[in-house]
């Protein structure tokens, strides 16, 4: 039984592209990623903070790791970010499309140029990643796509509106998307977050409002991005390999309370 749930997670042989990958949930997850057998590719804006995440994320880890410097809030370099990938590993299985940011602005005061913005890089960059990626998959019948949307895909809150549009977009694009590559071996997912200890809420939110989110949870606390490896590896093997279409909430009992 050991042997069968260890051969289950085992991602030794496969790829993983993980956007966002420099800090918080993405490093996280690319972390998990690696110490279960995958080469890992991140992608984020800045050099310095992609090669130290690297080493932290490949460390005691024997696979190859890679890092592309890419603003996925301009669309060409989302299928730059996709082909250099490829050059670099060869082929992508996995690809999570972690990458995103929230600038509050209440629907009376949001300006085109951040609606723009926030819906090129937390929707459209996840589309066209998967739309560059999902031929290599198709043709060798395997592939996982991993979508992060959040909470506030399901519910919101006061000046959230750009980003609850596009968390609640990506699971439409997720419900869609696996119907399309379902019959090529290839699942399409979501992890919606709840209330994680990441720079973007602290960055966000006053001591007030942290210790209300922590309230909220039925944990009583914020949730460690560490705490994301079990879901993204559920989702990236072959355990879960009959789970597409769907979103799974890790939320601390967030929306259940």
């Amino acid at each position: 039984m050991t042997e069968l749930v260890s051969k289950l997670f085992d991602l030794s042989g496969k790829v993983a592209l993980v956007t966002g990958g420099s800090k918080g949930l993405g490093k996280a997850m690319a972390r998990g990623l690696a110490h279960a057998g995958a080469d890992i590719v991140i992608s984020a804006r800045h050099e310095d903070e992609l090669r130290a995440a690297l080493a932290e994320i490949t460390a005691g880890a024997d696979v190859k790791g890679a890092y592309v410097v890419a603003d996925l809030s301009r669309r060409d370099e989302a299928e730059r970010l996709a082909q250099r990938a490829l050059e670099l590993m060869g082929r992508v299985d996995i690809l999570v499309n972690n990458a995103g940011t929230n600038i509050p602005q209440p629907i009376y005061e949001i300006d085109d140029r951040t609606w723009d913005e926030i819906v090129e890089l937390n929707l459209s960059s996840v589309m066209a990643l998967t739309r560059a990626l999902a031929p290599q998959m198709m043709q060798r019948r395997w592939g996982r796509v991993i979508n992060i949307s959040s909470i506030m895909g399901f519910i919101s809150a006061p000046g959230r509106e750009v980003y609850s549009a596009t968390k609640s977009g990506l699971l439409g694009l997720t419900r869609a998307a696996a119907i399309d590559l379902g019959p090529y071996g290839i699942t399409v997912n979501c992890i919606a977050p709840g209330p994680f200890l990441t720079d973007l809420p602290m960055s966000l939110l006053t001591k007030e409002q942290q210790q209300a989110f922590a309230q909220r949870t039925a944990l009583g606390r914020w949730g460690q991005p560490e705490e994301l490896i079990g879901t993204v590896l559920l989702l990236a093997s072959e355990a879960g390999s009959y789970i597409t279409g769907t979103a799974i909430v890790v939320d601390g009992g967030w929306l259940a309370k």
